[in-house]
């Protein structure tokens, strides 16, 4: 198990190493905070910032070598005015506006509910994208796949693609 947890470890070095030598676009990293009275007033809700991350398929990777598994995300833009299509459509909208008002830059991928993944034992026994199988950390290739490949493999084609993406991407 040791081992599976250090090469799991290695392959999310060399990740970030490649990922920051090439300076691929990376996304932010945000905590969504509910609405809150404070004195009375009533605060909207908001995302706060946690970071930056790459986001390679079902994984998000910061600069730091910490892994989540991908959660929701969302473009910082201004409310605008509720459209009352569905309510699918206003929970976006409120997100959109909750990531505006955590003043990222208008237009921003924020990136939010993501889990963090623990690179230790615990990995032989997770349920999420990222398992041990003996001493191979896995992948869950999507989030709707059962199916598993090797986490060095994953990473290096999540990160080709992102550092060359292809044409008119």
């Amino acid at each position: 198990m040791d081992a599976g947890v250090e090469r799991a470890r290695q392959a999310v070095t060399d990740a970030v190493a490649r990922l920051s030598d090439a300076g691929a676009r990376d996304e932010a990293l945000a905590r969504y905070v509910s609405d809150r009275r404070t004195l009375g007033i009533r605060r909207a809700p908001r995302m706060e910032s946690i970071g930056r991350v790459w986001r390679l398929g079902t994984l998000l990777v910061a600069r730091d070598g910490a892994v989540f598994a991908t959660g929701a995300l969302t473009r910082a833009l201004p409310p605008g005015r509720p459209a009352y299509q569905s309510l699918s459509a206003e929970e976006r909208r409120d997100y959109r506006a909750a990531a505006h008002r955590g003043r990222f830059a208008e237009g921003e991928a924020v990136n939010f509910d993501a889990t963090p993944i623990l690179l230790d034992e615990t990995l032989a026994n997770a349920s999420g994208p990222l398992v041990l199988r003996g001493d191979e950390p896995m992948v869950h290739w999507s989030a709707a796949s059962d199916a598993l490949v090797p986490l060095a493999d994953y990473l290096r084609d999540r990160v080709d693609l992102l550092v060359h993406p292809p044409q008119g991407a």
